[in-house]
C-alpha cells in the first residue's frame, strides 16, 4: 500500500535520511527473527520487543 509513496523523491530525501542504514527494509530483514522465534533456540526467551527498523528509532 505504501510502495509508491515510499519511492517518491521527496519521501526519500526527508525520511530515508533518518534511517541509519539508508535503505528501506524488505522481507529478508524479517525472516531471521521469525525463524528464531519458532525454533527451539527461543524456548527460554520470554517477553521481548524486536525493533527491525534499520536504526530509525534511534533518532
Amino acid at each position: 500500500m505504501t510502495h509508491d509513496w515510499l519511492h517518491r523523491d521527496t519521501v526519500k530525501k526527508y525520511l530515508l535520511r533518518r534511517v541509519p542504514m539508508r535503505r528501506w527494509g524488505d522481507t529478508a530483514n524479517f525472516g531471521p527473527i521469525a525463524v528464531y522465534l519458532v525454533s527451539d533456540a527461543s524456548a527460554y526467551h520470554i517477553e521481548d520487543t524486536f525493533v527491525i527498523d534499520g536504526g530509525y528509532s534511534l533518532f
